[in-house]
This record gives structure tokens, C-alpha cells and sequence, in this order.
């Protein structure tokens, strides 16, 4: 399937179902103001596309008891990226992993019940697993969601 650039229906299709990935197709073409066939087909084929990979819920992390949150950088040994990450996506208390360029390879988003929890989660496994050179942790006083 041949690629089409984002115009501004699907850029307000895709900030709907950012704020609210419950709303309904009918709800999404009322707010967008096109009809509910229009952003039927819109939605299947961003979904086809790639551009909407999932529809997931946003939890609140302290609500859910996880009351402990940092992030977590890596320096990783060269050539063992893609074997750490299978391992960093099996590991339930991180929630987000990312491959960056700078001063460390990965940092990591790290949520936990508690320091007890979250210093297991750092020093029993990050740090133990093979490939990993060294790890910084920045604890996370407060969150904000921005969406």
C-alpha cells in the first residue's frame, strides 16, 4: 500500500482518539465534523497504515498502587541491543524503553509499588543482566500527562 502524507482530517482524527481512544467512530466523525463513513474508512486506514498501532487505557500509576516511579538510563555493550530488549519488554515494572543517542544507549521508564520494589527491579535485574555496562537512576517525584 502506497503511503499517503497526514493532512488535517487525519491529524484531528488522530488528536480525538489521542484524548479519548474509547470514542466511538460516530463520536470521532461528529467531532471532526465528516461523516461517520468518512472516518470509518480514515480510522482503517491509519490502523492499516501503521500510523494508530493500538488503543490502550492510560492508568493512573500511584492509583494503581504503583507509587514508585524513575527513569532509568543504560549504557549497554555494543552489538546487544536487540537482545536487551527482549529482555527489558519481559521485565513487567518497565513500562517504556527507548533506544537514544547521547551520554547512555536506553533510558527506561520504571514503575514500581514501592523504593523496595523499584531498587529489586534496579539492582536484581537491570543491572544483572548481561550486556548492561552501567545504569543511572532519576527518581520521578511527580507526573504529569500532557494529553
Amino acid at each position: 500500500m502506497v503511503e499517503q502524507p497526514l493532512d488535517d482530517v487525519d491529524r484531528r482524527i488522530l488528536a480525538e482518539l489521542t484524548r479519548d481512544g474509547r470514542l466511538s467512530v460516530t463520536a470521532v466523525a461528529e467531532n471532526v465534523h465528516i461523516s461517520r463513513a468518512h472516518a470509518y474508512s480514515r480510522i482503517a486506514r491509519l490502523t492499516e497504515t501503521g500510523v494508530l498501532t493500538k488503543f490502550t487505557a492510560l492508568i493512573d500509576p500511584i492509583k494503581a498502587g504503583l507509587r514508585s516511579s524513575a527513569y532509568v538510563t543504560l549504557k549497554v555493550r555494543q552489538h546487544s541491543w536487540r537482545e536487551l530488549r527482549e529482555q527489558l519488554r519481559a521485565i513487567p515494572e518497565v513500562h517504556h524503553i527507548a533506544l537514544v543517542g547521547g551520554d547512555f544507549d536506553v533510558i527506561l521508564l520504571v514503575r514500581a509499588e514501592d523504593n523496595v520494589d523499584l531498587r529489586r527491579v534496579i539492582f536484581d535485574q537491570l543491572q544483572s543482566m548481561p550486556g548492561v555496562l552501567d545504569t543511572q537512576t532519576f527518581l520521578v517525584f511527580e507526573d504529569m500527562d500532557t494529553r
